[in-house]
């Protein structure tokens, strides 16, 4: 009995030791072993390489490259304090006399912002930035503090060039086209708002071509809902890849900070501003001398017109090019030289373009006959801004 029992004890301690030794090391023999609970988790894949080897949803490489051409623009001038309240009271006159009118001289600051279009030290800004200051500088993006001439005006199309000098040729920013831009294109908005420092904002372009604004006498706006305040006039706007396609110039707010509606220059008619200031130091626009008006329907019916296309010449200014070509108050211009004119503002960029001293040729209608006439153009005046 004792035989059997060490026999039976020697078969399962082998048993138990064979069985130990193939669950280790094949488990797959003796059967299904219990699965152990998984987590099924989703992982982004790597992102495919682009240029400068950054993700398309970052936008730090068009920055990096338009960055170093946006400058910051300070201006003061010397104003007068303010009128005493007492100024006008005969009473304190007659003590006081007029060192009432005896008010000290204070600086007043500005600020602003503006862009580097060439290494020569060429910056473009707004003319509202610079208007009447008598210094000015710049503050490049390497810290660097210099003075600023201004090269030329142009409070028409809210444009001015200035220049600075420095020891070393500058980063300009490169000039994008204002054709390949379309609606719904990304774009940053770069400048100094509030004095805080440079900053960059995004947003798309909200719509192309915007005018009838009232803000300047030449509107071709780009619209955007890149944040734009105070400061940042005169600054950058550029394309995802950095390249200029405005100068930021104004915003529609009535708190005085951005409400997603800010307006730039297109850099199409910034670069044709720029070139001539540099050139001439001025801009050179054609000019007719008339005074105009919409045609409202009421307009159409009471002259007979059979539509209310056209522009109604409601004055015409004695000598002018208008006058001695013939044309009188009372006409409907319908073209200028081929270019069809539906309303008070593209009569004014169709004889703009057109170069002072050249003929062309204006299509009229007079008591409900077309007529034409040839009229020589003249140089359109400069006037200041507001006027």
């Amino acid at each position: 009995m004792h035989r059997l029992w060490m026999i039976f004890a020697q078969a399962v301690t082998v048993s138990l030791a064979v069985l130990f030794v193939v669950s280790t090391l094949k488990p797959e023999w003796v059967g299904d072993r219990p699965v152990l609970p998984s987590i099924t988790i989703q992982e982004t894949l790597p992102a495919a390489p682009v240029a400068g080897g950054r993700p398309v949803a970052s936008y730090a490489d068009a920055a990096r490259v338009a960055l170093p051409a946006v400058v910051h623009i300070f201006t003061s001038k010397e104003v007068k304090a303010q009128r005493s309240p007492f100024a006008d009271d005969p009473l304190f006159r007659h003590f006081f006399g007029d060192r009432l009118d005896n008010r000290p001289q204070q600086r007043a600051s500005g600020l602003g912002s503006g862009v580097i279009v060439s290494p020569e030290g060429y910056v473009l800004t707004n003319n509202h930035v610079i208007e009447a200051a008598d210094e000015i500088e710049v503050a490049l993006n390497d810290g660097r503090k210099l003075s600023a001439r201004i090269v030329g005006r142009d409070p028409e199309s809210d444009l001015a060039v200035l220049q600075i000098h420095a020891n070393d040729k500058l980063k300009a920013i490169t000039f994008g086209r204002t054709e390949q831009l379309h609606v719904g294109d990304v774009v940053l908005a770069i400048g100094n708002p509030f004095g805080v420092g440079q900053t960059v904002t995004m947003g798309i372009v909200s719509a192309l071509g915007r005018s009838h604004l009232g803000i300047n006498t030449f509107e071709d706006f780009i619209q955007t809902d890149a944040a734009i305040n105070p400061g940042n006039s005169g600054g950058a706007l550029v394309d995802s890849a950095g390249n200029l396609v405005g100068i930021n110039a104004a915003i529609y707010s009535r708190s005085g900070g951005s409400l997603g509606i800010g307006f730039a220059i297109p850099v199409s008619l910034a670069r044709s501003v720029m070139e001539q200031i540099i050139q001439n130091g001025s801009v050179t626009r054609g000019w007719i001398g008339v005074e105009v008006q919409a045609v409202t329907p009421e307009l159409a019916e009471s002259f007979g017109m059979p539509s209310g296309d056209g522009t109604l010449i409601s004055g015409v200014m004695r000598g002018s090019p208008a006058d001695r070509a013939g044309i009188r108050p009372g006409d409907v211009l319908l073209a200028v030289d081929g270019r069809k004119v539906n309303d008070p503002q593209a009569m004014l960029e169709a004889i703009a373009a057109l170069a002072p001293g050249r003929k062309a040729g204006f299509e009229l209608r007079r008591s409900r006959e077309k007529i034409e006439l040839k009229v020589e153009i003249g140089r359109r005046p400069a006037l200041s801004r507001g006027e």
